[in-house]
């Protein structure tokens, strides 16, 4: 027989239930309390949760979500701006129990699972794009980890060292300044995006950092940032969450050193996993480079539950108008500081 179960609606940011909640069941950095502080924070975002309890009052499962109304209308999305976000679930029922009460809200309903199928069954949900997940078993000495690195990243890691490149940790706010001098940088001239606003990566080093789990790696030739990666912990894992590298100085390849340090960094500080993150299904280079380090591969599934309703004129240009905006804002003639502003700006309607 089932338990009796009720659903409750809180604040993650503030209700003692999420964290106890997080105590039992799997998840993963996008569902920790630091990582909903840098949304809340940076984008002035109420992050909500729904969570099951037993007839004892114990938080059984839960989901956590953003409900959105902005120039792109009215929409509910777990998480944004998070790589994957997985219900906390652990059956049909407790799934339909927890996401029955938003999809009666008559509301678009965005989603990605990457650990939980459960969703995926969901005939109220479609997949609607996929991506590609890798990460990084540090179990073995350090001798063992190095000989499962493909023989061309091994390669690429002594010619960093060879070519003088140095990895350090960032120590203030000045480091994660030259770090997101190189992410606009790639975001601008080799994607034609626009970048995040400054002040989310200045909430994720202060936040993470307070808590002891950042670890911001800055690779320099002759005391020059060439390479940076943000690394994140939570749980049992460090996220490989962002990284950028200067074009000019790719010949030393700093980001080959730099996930050999964040593994050998991850080993050293008790972590189990190198979570390497997203990369989109179409980025075959990054996919191949990814594999070079993985000892797994998943797919990250967006879905998305649709509901009938009316979309105005002016809803249905947004698209193309942030798509117009963003070519004219990373055109190479643009400024840099006036495409970081624009990103300031505009970023939070890509969600």
């Amino acid at each position: 027989m089932r338990e009796t179960t009720n659903v409750v609606h809180i604040d993650p940011l503030t209700d003692a239930l999420w964290s106890k909640l997080l105590e039992h069941q799997p998840h993963s950095l996008f569902h920790s309390p630091l990582w909903l502080q840098v949304l809340h924070q940076t984008y002035q975002m109420n992050i909500e949760a729904n969570v099951l309890l037993n007839d004892r009052d114990e938080p059984q499962a839960g989901i956590h979500f953003c409900r959105i109304s902005d120039i792109r209308g009215q929409r509910i999305i777990s998480l944004p701006f998070s790589d994957y976000c997985d219900p906390l679930v652990s059956d049909d029922a407790q799934w339909h129990d927890l996401a029955e009460p938003l999809m009666r809200q008559q509301l678009p309903m965005n989603m990605r699972c990457l650990h939980n199928d459960i969703p995926l069954s969901d005939a109220q949900f479609e997949q609607v794009k996929r991506a590609k997940w890798h990460e990084i078993d540090l179990a073995g000495d350090e001798d063992a980890l190095l000989a499962r690195i493909e023989s061309s990243a091994r390669r690429a890691i002594r010619k960093a060292e060879k070519s003088g490149v140095t990895v350090r940790l960032a120590e203030n706010e000045d480091d994660v300044r030259a770090f997101f001098q190189l992410h606009l940088g790639i975001r601008k001239y080799k994607y034609r995006l626009l970048a995040q606003p400054y002040a989310f990566f200045q909430n994720i080093w202060q936040i993470f950092s307070e808590a002891g789990k950042a670890a911001l790696m800055l690779a320099c030739v002759d005391d020059e940032v060439i390479g940076s990666v943000m690394y994140l912990g939570w749980g049992s894992t460090l996220y490989y969450k962002f990284s950028a590298s200067s074009a000019a100085h790719l010949e030393h390849r700093p980001t080959d050193l730099l996930i050999w340090e964040g593994m050998k960094y991850a080993r050293s500080h008790g972590y189990q996993f190198l979570d390497l993150g997203l990369s989109d299904w179409d980025q075959e280079g990054l996919v191949r480079y990814k594999r070079k380090f993985a000892t797994e591969e998943g797919t990250i599934s967006f879905l998305q539950h649709q509901v009938e309703r009316t979309i105005s004129p002016q809803e249905r240009a947004v698209p193309e108008l942030l798509s117009t905006f963003t070519d004219l804002l990373t055109d190479p003639s643009v400024p840099d500081e006036l495409t970081e502003r624009a990103g300031d700006a505009i970023y939070r309607y890509f969600v």
